[in-house]
């Protein structure tokens, strides 16, 4: 004896599921070649704000062997001259915001200031920021492998006036 044999709708007062009419299979078709048309046109066209349609950038490519990796960063330095690494915690920024908006901070590094802001918000005791460093470590790969050098290269800085 099979669980099927002695499980049953009408066991539970429910009538047998039949097959979908005409028109349910109809539409079900039509939903499954949209969302296929949306997958598609998202792969070739789409950008992170088109997700789950378009390629979440994060994860939608791969260096190859022998092509540096980047390792993104924000820094900052105070009216004292010290460094501070500008994190998640102490400005409230997620470093995924800002690896998404790179090219933005490339061609217009004045936005910037509102990392700034947002860490003097966050630390009014802390020495305001007199500068907003985006910096790219790349970090060489040789087959596939770390090759333990890497270089630094500051792709936007913002100053304060």
């Amino acid at each position: 004896m099979y669980v099927t044999d002695i499980v049953t709708p009408e066991l539970y007062g429910l009538a047998a599921m039949d097959a979908l009419s005409p028109s349910a299979r109809l539409a079900r078709a039509l939903v499954t070649l949209a969302g296929a048309a949306l997958l598609l046109a998202g792969s070739a066209w789409g950008s992170d704000d088109h997700f789950p349609f378009g390629p979440f950038r994060m994860f939608a490519g791969v260096n190859g062997p022998d092509e540096p990796a980047p390792d993104t960063r924000v820094e900052g330095t105070d009216v004292t001259g010290v460094t501070v690494i500008l994190t998640e915690r102490n400005s409230g920024i997620r470093r995924a915001e800002i690896e998404g908006q790179q090219e933005r901070y490339e061609t217009q590094p004045e936005l910037l200031h509102e990392v700034a802001t947002a860490y003097a918000a966050r630390n009014p005791q802390a020495p305001a920021l007199v500068e907003v460093r985006l910096v790219v470590r790349w970090h060489e790969i040789r087959d596939s492998r770390p090759a333990n050098t890497s270089r630094d290269e500051v792709v936007a800085v913002w100053r304060a006036p």
